[in-house]
C-alpha cells in the first residue's frame, strides 16, 4: 500500500515493530544506511525482526539511491517527511496508495540535506505537548501508516 523509509535507523526493536507494521499493512519498507545494527539472520531474530519473510524489506546504501529507485517504481508517488516542528499534522494529508512516508532516526531525526530535497509541502509532523521531544519511532510509523491505509478504507493494494 504504501512505502515506510526508514533513514538511519539506530534501535532493532524499532525496525522490529515497523517490519511487523508493514507486514500487517501492505506497506515496503525502505531502510537507508547506515543502520545502528545489522541484519544478519542471528540478529534480526534476536532483535525481533524475523517478520522479514512477511513483507518486502528493502536495504539503500544512500538516501539518494532509495528516492531513485523508489522514483522508478512510480514516479508520481508523493513524499512525506514526518518529523518535528512542522505546522502541518499528518492527519491532514490526503494519502494516495504508494505514497512515501519518510522518518528519521531515533535521535537525530532527518537531516536538513534530506529535508531540503523534498516539497516544503511534505513535511508534516504528530501533534505532541509542547516542551516533549518525540514519540518512540515505531509508534509514529504506526499512527502515520494506518491513518493513510484508513483514508484507502483499508483497502489491500498489491504492489
Amino acid at each position: 500500500m504504501f512505502r515506510i523509509v526508514l533513514y538511519q535507523p539506530l534501535i532493532p526493536p524499532n525496525t522490529g515493530n515497523v517490519i511487523r507494521l508493514c507486514a500487517n499493512t501492505g506497506s515496503q519498507l525502505h531502510i537507508v544506511k547506515p543502520m545502528g545494527f545489522e541484519l544478519s539472520e542471528a540478529s534480526v531474530r534476536r532483535a525481533g525482526l524475523d517478520y522479514h519473510w512477511m513483507t518486502e524489506v528493502y536495504v539503500h546504501e544512500s538516501f539518494a539511491n532509495c528516492r531513485s529507485v523508489l522514483k522508478m517504481a512510480h514516479p508520481d508517488a508523493r513524499w512525506y517527511a514526518i518529523e518535528t516542528g512542522s505546522a502541518r499534522r499528518y492527519d491532514q494529508v490526503a494519502y494516495q496508495p504508494f505514497d512515501v512516508l519518510l522518518f528519521g532516526a531515533e535521535v537525530k531525526g532527518l537531516p536538513a540535506e534530506v529535508i531540503e530535497q523534498l516539497d516544503p509541502d511534505a513535511l508534516v509532523s504528530i501533534p505532541m505537548y509542547i516542551g516533549n521531544r518525540s514519540l518512540n519511532l515505531g509508534n509514529s510509523v504506526a499512527l502515520v501508516t494506518y491513518e493513510a491505509w484508513r483514508q484507502q478504507n483499508f483497502n489491500q493494494i498489491p504492489f
